[in-house]
């Protein structure tokens, strides 16, 4: 739906809803990027990559697919959270070419520390906000997942 379609909303009004999601998702990434400062060296392009990977367990190409980036880049972070003791590499047993990945215990547990951190901070974002506020923003943030999901299905799944 556009500001044109939408029944009420003028141009005006979506720009400053813009406005106000732009806004806030400053602070959403700002809760990401503490929540991964204090892992020792994992980006947040990497940590996106944990995530997918602590998902499923797949190949390079299906994880640079994922990814939204070049086999060649998803390679060079691979290399690097191998190398930190992250994902460990195997050879597929059907096809012999073709190397899995997958999180190690390490990994796994990179992800659930990030994410908890991640989930203890919007928490304590979230008290400021009274029960009715609350409410209401689990209503919008809710509607807004779906309509991006109607236009970009799955996207947002792997990002973190």
């Amino acid at each position: 739906m556009t500001a044109d379609s939408a029944p009420g909303a003028s141009t005006r009004d979506v720009d400053a809803v813009v406005d106000a999601v732009l806004l806030s998702s400053r602070a959403l990434v700002a809760v990401s990027a503490r929540s991964i400062a204090a892992t020792k060296g994992v980006t947040l392009p990497q940590f996106r990559m944990l995530v997918v990977l602590s998902e499923v367990s797949t190949n390079l190409t299906a994880l640079a697919g994922a990814l939204d980036v070049v086999p060649s880049t998803a390679m060079r972070m691979v290399d690097r959270l191998e190398t930190a003791g992250l994902v460990e590499r195997s050879v597929h047993l059907d096809n012999r070419r073709e190397t899995h990945l997958a999180l190690t215990a390490a990994g796994r547990r990179t992800v659930r520390t990030v994410t908890a951190r991640r989930r203890r901070d919007l928490a304590a974002v979230l008290t400021h906000l009274s029960a009715d506020e609350q409410a209401a923003l689990a209503a919008a943030m809710t509607a807004f997942a779906r309509a991006a999901d109607t236009l970009w299905p799955g996207e947002a799944d792997t990002i973190s």
